[in-house]
């Protein structure tokens, strides 16, 4: 798995982004501070009012580590904790001691105790991200949900044995764009030689939006990020049944992207598509690693990895609002009369 810190929207779409400098910090907006823990979720114990937790509730929540090591402290001094520990090292170490011998017991009882600490640890870690997860979305106004599919719209929400979202976040992605942010995983599995089964993880953070007016003149559209040797690409289009590949004016985009379509597309409109400032844009201004999909009408932007922070989540969020804007831009520019009519194509900028 590899973690990509995406490049920031430029100007060139005109991205929205989604920080608001203004927005009030957990000491400052009361109703946040109830959000984060909500009723049922993990019966969470109110927080203690003491400096350190004060001072923990006062931070802005940026990144979902934000307030680990404070969940952490705290469930370390916990009552319930200690005591749990406590019992279980001292019966691992009479257990131990009694069978084996008195240094074998001593041995059990650390290792229990530092595996006690790494389960604190880690109960800790998912309360940090849960809270930054729910502030995140009360500040955008945008709906959290936990685990569950995604509806296999394209070719990415199609793939693997399994595949689920850990988190969705429903609303406002950009000006005049609603949809779904998600933190998506789909998995392989696999058996060597010996029959041993290996599941590989592949994780991405993804926006989902639906674009109907792109159904009538593109019903799919793929660009993805180029990989591989350039002098296999004729043998692989060799192969290609339904797609054929988009080679346009601009050598700096074929370096980065692979772009494909159906074969039936009208090709004078995927070139007003790809205007010159979406091409610079896509070559200088997107988040690293960055492609989409969009098949019928439903339009799906990638990027590797789980995005855990608010600017990375942000940046998707406007990139996929200014990929929507450009389809949805030049769907409305063409005629549905006169599909070949229509205006010189604009500059999304």
């Amino acid at each position: 798995m590899r973690w990509e810190e995406p490049h920031h929207p430029g100007p060139g779409l005109q991205l929205e982004r989604h920080n608001n400098p203004l927005s009030p910090t957990l000491q400052h907006d009361p109703p946040l501070q109830a959000h984060l823990h909500p009723r049922g979720r993990d019966n969470l114990p109110a927080v203690a009012a003491t400096d350190e937790a004060q001072a923990a509730a006062a931070k802005p929540l940026d990144d979902a580590d934000d307030l680990r090591g404070h969940h952490f402290k705290r469930l370390m001094k916990a009552t319930v904790t200690l005591v749990v520990l406590g019992v279980l090292v001292v019966a691992v170490f009479v257990a131990c001691a009694i069978a084996i011998g008195p240094l074998i017991g001593l041995i059990g009882a650390v290792v229990t105790f530092l595996v006690g600490v790494l389960v604190v640890f880690f109960i800790a870690d998912k309360r940090s991200a849960d809270a930054f997860f729910g502030a995140y979305c009360q500040e955008r106004g945008m709906t959290l949900g936990g685990r569950g599919p995604l509806p296999p719209a394209t070719p990415l929400l199609r793939k693997g044995d399994d595949r689920y979202a850990e988190r969705t976040m429903q609303g406002r992605l950009a000006e005049g764009v609603h949809g779904t942010l998600a933190l998506y995983t789909y998995e392989e599995e696999s058996t060597d030689s010996e029959g041993h089964r290996q599941t590989n993880y592949y994780r991405y953070t993804l926006a989902l939006t639906q674009i109907v007016e792109c159904r009538e003149h593109i019903p799919e559209l793929y660009c993805q990020r180029k990989f591989g040797l350039r002098a296999l690409e004729k043998f692989e289009d060799v192969f290609r049944t339904k797609k054929e590949r988009v080679k346009l004016e601009s050598e700096a985009l074929d370096e980065k992207y692979e772009i494909f379509a159906s074969k039936e597309q009208d090709a004078v409109w995927l070139r007003r598509l790809f205007s010159p400032t979406f091409i610079v844009w896509l070559n200088e201004t997107a988040p690293k690693k960055f492609a989409f999909e969009l098949v019928d009408g439903t339009l799906c932007c990638y990027v590797n990895g789980h995005k855990d922070n608010a600017e990375d989540l942000d940046v998707v969020a406007a990139a996929t609002g200014a990929v929507a804007r450009r389809l949805k831009e030049e769907a409305l520019e063409t005629s549905p009369k006169s599909p070949d009519a229509g205006p010189a194509p604009s500059e999304a900028g």
